[in-house]
């Protein structure tokens, strides 16, 4: 009997009380088996050329050195397979999209509880993403406005999957929400990228941010 991979974590953080909570608590975790804290992306990438890559990784933005969205590209690059979760007290759109574009999994502000942190750790390495609840109204008070996805070649169902995906909810969450089968909302999900020609959850959001959608 094969017992299920735990995940490793990296947190890159500035503030130290924040950056050791967050490490003890989730260190204490069944589910967790390392975590590696460090204050800059400089430290991080120091560590991580020493470990192998985390599962994932909890960055904040304001980061002295480089700044956590410019490190979110240079993680990508160095470690394709590892998610990324922004946790910042940033809310304002431009800072979230520029993440999402970036390629960050997930979105979440600073006071997020840590057991609210832990799931969305497990969501996002289940195959979903995750937003603060603030953060995905925000994300949808962007589009309300308008409320019109140029997307004519898309069906019903995929519309509804593309606004879902903006909302930040995980294939699980979009699966509840509009009544369908984790393998349906997959099938939805394959024809929707296909037809918007693009390959992720952050190039269907930029293209809706651009409205191109």
């Amino acid at each position: 009997m094969t017992t299920e991979k735990k995940i490793t974590v990296a947190i890159i953080e500035d503030v130290e009380d924040i950056r050791v909570n967050l490490k003890e608590y989730l260190e204490a975790q069944e589910d967790i088996s390392a975590v590696m804290a460090a204050a800059s992306m400089e430290e991080f990438f120091e560590k991580g050329s020493m470990v192998s890559p985390p599962d994932v990784v909890l960055s904040d933005i304001g980061l002295p050195g480089m700044n956590g969205i410019e490190g979110i590209k240079n993680i990508r690059s160095l470690f394709p397979d590892t998610d990324i979760i922004m946790l910042t007290v940033f809310s304002d759109s431009d800072k979230i999209f520029q993440s999402i574009c970036a390629g960050a999994t997930g979105y979440a502000l600073k006071g997020t509880p840590m057991p609210e942190i832990h799931k969305a750790i497990m969501e996002i390495k289940a195959g979903g993403s995750y937003m603060s609840p603030s953060i995905a109204r925000k994300v949808m008070d962007f589009f309300v406005p308008e409320k019109k996805f140029r997307s004519d070649g898309l069906t019903p169902k995929e519309k509804q999957i593309v606004e879902a995906l903006t909302e930040g909810l995980s294939y699980k969450l979009i699966a509840a929400k509009l009544n369908l089968s984790m393998d349906t909302v997959r099938f939805h999900i394959k024809n929707t990228y296909r037809k918007l020609q693009v390959n992720s959850k952050a190039e269907v959001i930029s293209k809706a941010y651009r409205g191109e959608i």
